[in-house]
Formats: structure tokens, sequence, C-alpha cells
């Protein structure tokens, strides 16, 4: 990796690169927020973006604003509606479109990040980490969760992925299943592989711990924000500049650094913002149906799952999260 400083800024030649997914355009605004928030922490990695056919022009034109790369995958299903019914989340089923990753061989080493993380702090240390590296799931702790991963891009990992897919299924439906199950010794051969929580700090733990939570809550480098309803999914009033309802710590970026450029890709064509209004019954944007059936993967015969439900409308609500953020990370 070679760094030179330019004008007083720091210009990048590197085959490293942060790489995130949206199958659609409601992920596409997340990786927008993703994206703008790598960059306003002065990351030296280059940002890959792999898109769904289906993610509107105006969406691309902003993601290729922020991103190095927009690349457009086919969109994989696990097809698996009985075990991603148990998390109450069959959209997660397109999620195994993330295994596209491997492919990227131009970089010989990327980490992965949802759509729906945001980085508060520089984290380009995670290059010094190996594959498979993550942090554990708070749900199952001998897990690890796939919104964070470190990974090598290998056009053979990417077959064996997929014929273990084919051969195996996936114990949850989705991702985080099928690449626990394939890189089973994350749990015990290398603690070097085991990313400390702050990388991935997600929802969850702040109501299974708390105690936890407010002694190193305020260290965290990335948040992932867990459920349908995101940071970027509130009510916005366009002519104060808040978000209704709630403090502007967590949508601000979204607001003020990611609407401005969909508006000018747009131009007069109206558009979902992505914003709701909470009194609304119906608060999750759809995704687009597709031109033709996505690639499926068939679940093994006898295989079983279990999580602990998310609660989206009670304790684990947007509105409660955001109430316990605010008040460490700042």
């Amino acid at each position: 990796m070679l760094v030179t400083l330019v004008d007083g800024c720091l210009c990048l030649q590197s085959d490293q690169a942060f790489v995130t997914l949206a199958t659609n355009d409601s992920y596409a605004k997340g990786a927008m927020v993703l994206g703008q928030s790598l960059r306003n922490h002065n990351t030296t990695k280059k940002l890959v973006a792999l898109i769904g056919p289906h993610v509107a022009e105006p969406c691309r034109e902003v993601l290729s604003s922020i991103y190095d790369e927009v690349c457009v995958v086919d969109v994989m299903d696990s097809g698996d509606a009985a075990h991603l019914s148990l998390m109450k989340r069959p959209d997660l089923g397109v999620t195994f479109t993330k295994l596209h990753c491997w492919t990227l061989t131009q970089y010989s080493k990327c980490v992965f990040m949802d759509a729906d993380t945001l980085v508060l702090s520089n984290i380009d240390e995670l290059f010094e980490r190996e594959e498979l590296s993550a942090a554990p799931d708070p749900g199952w702790p001998d897990c690890f969760n796939s919104g964070v991963f470190v990974f090598k891009p290998s056009n053979e990992t990417h077959e064996k992925l997929l014929t273990f897919c084919g051969e195996n299924g996936s114990f949850d439906g989705g991702d985080q299943g099928v690449l626990n199950s394939f890189f089973n010794t994350w749990a015990t051969a290398d603690i070097s592989k085991h990313l400390p929580f702050i990388y991935n700090l997600s929802s969850i733990a702040i109501y299974s711990y708390l105690p936890a939570f407010k002694q190193y809550g305020r260290n965290a480098k990335v948040v992932h924000f867990l459920g349908k309803v995101k940071p970027w999914s509130h009510s916005y009033d366009t002519q104060r500049g808040v978000v209704k309802g709630h403090s502007q710590s967590l949508n601000c970026l979204y607001a003020q650094s990611v609407v401005p450029l969909l508006q000018q890709a747009y131009g007069e064509t109206p558009f979902n913002s992505g914003f709701f209004d909470s009194s609304e019954d119906d608060v999750s944007e759809q995704a687009a149906p597709f031109a033709s059936p996505p690639r499926k993967f068939h679940q093994r015969k006898g295989s079983s799952a279990g999580s602990r439900q998310i609660d989206y409308m009670g304790d684990d609500s947007f509105a409660n999260i955001e109430r316990k953020l605010d008040s460490f990370l700042k």
C-alpha cells in the first residue's frame, strides 16, 4: 500500500477496499450513508458498492459520487422462507448476494460492511486482520455476525461457497448461517480473528447487557442498525432541517449529506427520500420486484434454526435504541 500527501490531502494507491451491498433503493440509501461516514473519517481505502440490477439509475449516480467502484451483480436468494420466518425477516434471503464480494479479485484484502452500519471513527486498522475476521454475534457468541468481516477475494473461495450453499443451505436462511458453517473454525482456531465488539455494535447488545454498553459503548467504532427501520427512515422536516420527533445525531449525515445528492440526481422527478412518518402504519420500503427469479439455494432437509426474536416495535424499536445511543455516542 502506498499513501502520498498531495496539497495537504492523503491520496491512496491501494489494492484494499471497503465493500458493501445494496439489492434495492432502500439499502442503496444506507450504503450512501455508510460510504459518506467512511469518507468523513478519512479512510485511505477504496470504496466498492455491489448493487442489484433493480437499483434505480439516480441512486446509482449518487453511489458513484461516493464510491470508487459500483458493480452490478445478480441477486441470489436462499429461498428458505421457513428459517427466515423465525427471525420475521423474509427480506434477508437476498443477502446471499453478499457472496459476490469474493469475486473482487482486483483487491488483495477487503472489509465487508452491511449497508445498515455506520462508521463513527477511522477503522482502517481492520485491514491488518486476516480472513475471516469478524465480531461475535450477540445472539449466539460462538457465531460471528456477518455485518462486518475481513476477507480475501478469491474466485476459488467463491466457487467453494456456492457449492457449499447448494449442498448444505443455511441454518438461518441468510448469509450469516452459511458463512458461519463454511468458516466453521472461527470460534476456536484463532483468537486474532475475533474482532472486538466495538467494530460491530448491534442494537440487541444494548438490551441484553446494558452495563457493558455503559462501560464500553463510548468506544464504539461501528454501529449496526438491525431491523427493517433504519436511522434514515424517519420523517424529516425539509423546511427546518430536522428529524421530526427524534434527535438529529444519527440522522443528520443522511439528511444533510445524502438527501441533497439524491435531489440533484432525481431532479424534478419525484422520489422516495426514505423518510417515513412514524404515524403511518406501513413503515417499511418494499424491495423492487424481480424481473426474473433470483438464483435460489435449497435448504438441506432436517436442519433447524433458532434465534432471539427481535421486538422491533417494543424494546428494540428505533426510538429506544436511538435514545440510548445518543446518551453514549457523543
